[in-house]
């Protein structure tokens, strides 16, 4: 049995994996960086999210936008610097790299900085701060480029509908913008035509943004044919239940979110986010009985969908479990500046998150097209 699962078959519409796993397991991801500040194991987290989305990413459009969230996340950091070098820091310092002229500012803007003494301890704390923040992102491209973003829409509830397809619509318009680019920028480079410089990004962006606004109309033409938007009548009494329910689950999500993320709020965290979950999810059950719409061959959560998202769980798990057993790992000093140490078993729980590379199902290779002599 174990060799059979761990034994990935190739991928087809019938046992194409859940797009919610993959969600599930980035997001596992996700909450283990925001756990953390050590730059070894950001580091790790993005590196399994790439190996995994190398070795099961299709050849959709949505699939090559993970290249633009990494550009996305070196954005993120390079900016936390230049912030930190302009604006100042709250962190103390002794070592000096360098002093810019400062701006005299009014008595009423006490506390705000601009330019001034520039120490390497907040260079390293923006450091920090930003690749944590660039990992997160990453990992958010990491579900994009893997999720099929209609498949996902598919499995939603029936009360997420609406607001499902206008999220699946903005999530495949930057993935197919990116993919126009990239062709208009192929074609010109094969007519000889230059594509940089101002010329060319104006030259490139007309033709780009008429085919995002076709693809609008035809997505609306679609929508209006196939009756989005029709609701079945339901009693107001359930309609002001289902609100109740949903609004104090999500609410309850939050608080419980907040409290696992926090250092003090672990102890009541977990129940109010499980209480959350459970009127949020009666709320959507009840929601879903103005929804009209059917399903046409629903996607299964088999195993498979439950080791990815298992293995996001267990390195989110771990980590948190890590940060509160020893939380100078996880976030390494900066007054006094020392190096940051490697801790081997948040390590080893980050390497759970390799799981899907192996067990998910192996996409389609691309066909070849052959050239026939003339």
């Amino acid at each position: 049995m174990t060799s059979i699962l761990l034994r990935a078959p190739r991928a087809s519409r019938s046992n194409a994996l859940h797009a919610g796993a993959w969600w599930l397991w980035a997001l596992g991801l996700a909450a283990a960086a925001s756990r953390t500040t050590n730059p070894l194991l950001l580091g790790m987290l993005v590196g399994v999210a790439g190996y995994v989305v190398a070795a099961r990413r299709t050849d959709a459009p949505w699939a090559r936008s993970y290249g633009t969230f990494v550009k996305l996340g070196l954005l993120v950091i390079g900016v936390r610097l230049v912030f930190s070098v302009f604006l100042g820091s709250p962190i103390p310092g002794s070592h000096t790299l360098f002093t810019l002229p400062e701006v005299p500012l009014p008595d009423w803007a006490q506390g705000v900085r601009i330019g001034g003494r520039v120490t390497a301890e907040q260079l390293v704390f923006a450091l920090y701060d930003g690749a944590k923040l660039a990992t997160l992102l990453i990992c958010v491209g990491a579900a994009n480029a893997l999720a099929n973003p209609a498949r996902l829409l598919k499995s939603l509830p029936g009360a997420l509908y609406e607001a499902g397809v206008a999220v699946v619509v903005a999530m495949t318009f930057a993935p197919n913008m990116v993919a126009d680019v990239v062709r208009l920028r192929t074609a010109r480079r094969l007519r000889g035509r230059p594509t940089g410089g101002v010329g060319a990004v104006l030259q490139i962006g007309l033709p780009v943004l008429e085919g995002a606004l076709e693809r609008s109309v035809a997505v609306a033409a679609s929508m209006d044919a196939r009756g989005y938007g029709r609701t079945a009548p339901v009693p107001p009494a359930v309609r002001h239940t289902t609100t109740v329910l949903t609004l104090g689950g999500l609410l309850g999500v939050c608080t419980g979110a907040y409290g696992l993320l926090t250092a003090d709020g672990a102890a009541y965290g977990l129940p109010v986010m499980a209480a959350g979950v459970v009127a949020a999810l009666a709320g959507l059950r009840l929601g879903g009985r103005r929804s009209v719409r059917t399903r046409y061959r629903p996607d299964e959560w088999g195993v498979r969908a439950w080791l990815v998202a298992g293995s996001g769980a267990a390195v989110a798990a771990l980590t948190i479990w890590a940060a509160s057993y020893d939380p100078g790992a996880l976030h390494p000093g900066v007054v006094p500046l020392v190096a940051p140490e490697f801790p081997l078993w948040p390590a080893a729980s980050v390497l759970i998150g390799l799981l899907p590379a192996f067990v998910a199902p192996v996409p389609p290779v691309p066909p070849v097209v052959k050239e026939t002599p003339q």
